[in-house]
């Protein structure tokens, strides 16, 4: 036995060991949320009803409520447990009412909410409905799309001053939903308004540096390119984790939906970037300009997506070598989140510690968080299983 294999096999069984603690903790949560959704994050480590003014307590609400249906359907895949399907199938058909009653649809964040769930439940067991809640959130995320700027605008209604013609690099995550709708309905206009977001996400939020800005500001009727801001980074200049994370796994991603686009060098220049400002634990600061002795907080689920990313990256990379160099990084920052930010299973708690929602308006500060375990679930899954197929 080599001694890459046998440090692989290591990795495996570590592996295999978390995903049954994971599994423990979603069996203890989905009866807890069998009739609602848990908020974005834990408080004091424990999940609450998602809380949102002028909704009931536990509605499909906000951005994250895909992440909580998608972590089921993972969860089924692996285990076979129909007890995930049951309460998967009943949080499913609150994204189609979502739809109907036009509940918080003015968002980028369509992909995340229906990506891991409805286009999850239509490829799993077939659901009809989920597929047209799916094909009709394509169709509102189109409505987003500036033509003149090329982008899709994140935020807010699409003649807000403040949000008009704003892009950020999360959205690179909600392409596949329109790539999906593409493929199911021969239209080419979804994926052609995802190539052209890439691309301007690709000049426009990757600096020379290779680190990333949070989001970018283009004039809507012009198209002209204006200036790189953040919205939860430590500044405009500085380099937020899960932003440069986003990236890694976003443009890996829509490298392989789109090989015509040649992303997968943008892909490893940002990995680059993330491993060279990565504590030797794995586990991301907060902010990328932070390191060991500042006091800052971890986000733990800036590492989470990156180890999907960089796994992503190196399954796609023809040389040995490259293919190698990332999947180490990625078992390495895996190990790091298993040692540092896993905890014994208990009533609502999270997969994952440690997280950070927004830390400057000290919002989910070293709690767990939806996105967090969900791509800590996928990472797990990613090693364990050697055929497993991403929701993406």
């Amino acid at each position: 036995m080599t001694s890459e294999s046998s440090t692989f096999d290591v990795a495996h069984a570590r592996a295999e060991r978390a995903l049954n603690i994971a599994i423990e903790q979603l069996k203890l949560n989905r009866e807890t949320f069998r009739n609602a959704f848990p908020g974005d994050n834990t408080q004091s480590n424990i999940y609450k009803p998602h809380i949102c003014t002028g909704y009931p307590d536990g509605a499909n609400v906000g951005w994250t409520t895909g992440l909580w249906t998608g972590q089921l359907w993972m969860a089924l895949e692996l285990t076979g447990d129909a007890g995930f399907l049951s309460v998967a199938n009943d949080h499913v058909k609150s994204f189609a009412r979502r739809l109907e009653s036009g509940d918080d649809l003015a968002t980028h964040d369509l992909g995340f909410l229906y990506t891991p769930s409805c286009c999850a439940a239509y490829r799993i067991v077939g659901d009809e409905a989920a597929k047209k809640s799916a094909l009709r959130a394509a169709d509102e995320l189109m409505s987003r799309y500036l033509e003149n700027a090329g982008v899709i605008q994140a935020w807010g209604d699409l003649n807000d001053p403040a949000q008009r013609g704003r892009m950020i690099i999360d959205c690179l995550m909600n392409l596949p939903l329109l790539r999906w709708a593409g493929s199911i309905t021969g239209d080419a206009k979804y994926s052609a308004a995802a190539d052209t977001h890439c691309g301007r996400a690709r000049d426009y939020l990757v600096r020379q540096d290779s680190s990333t800005f949070h989001t970018f500001h283009f004039d809507p009727v012009s198209g002209n390119p204006l200036k790189g801001t953040t919205h939860q980074g430590a500044s405009d200049s500085s380099c937020w984790a899960r932003g440069q994370a986003w990236g890694i796994y976003g443009f890996a991603l829509n490298h392989r939906l789109a090989p015509h686009l040649d992303l997968l060098d943008t892909a490893t220049r940002l990995a680059d970037y993330f491993l060279e400002h990565l504590p030797e634990n794995g586990v991301a600061y907060w902010d990328l300009i932070f390191g060991d002795g500042s006091d800052e907080p971890w986000d733990s689920s800036a590492s989470a997506i990156a180890v999907c990313g960089l796994l992503e990256l190196s399954a796609q990379l023809p040389s040995h070598s490259r293919q190698s160099h990332y999947r180490d990084a990625a078992l390495r920052i895996l190990d790091g989140l298993i040692d540092k930010c896993t905890a014994n299973p208990t009533d609502g708690g999270g997969l994952l510690q440690h997280g950070v929602y927004h830390k400057p308006h000290n919002r989910g500060v070293d709690e767990a968080n939806l996105w967090g375990d969900y791509f800590y679930l996928e990472a797990l899954a990613r090693v364990t299983r050697i055929h497993w197929a991403t929701q993406w």
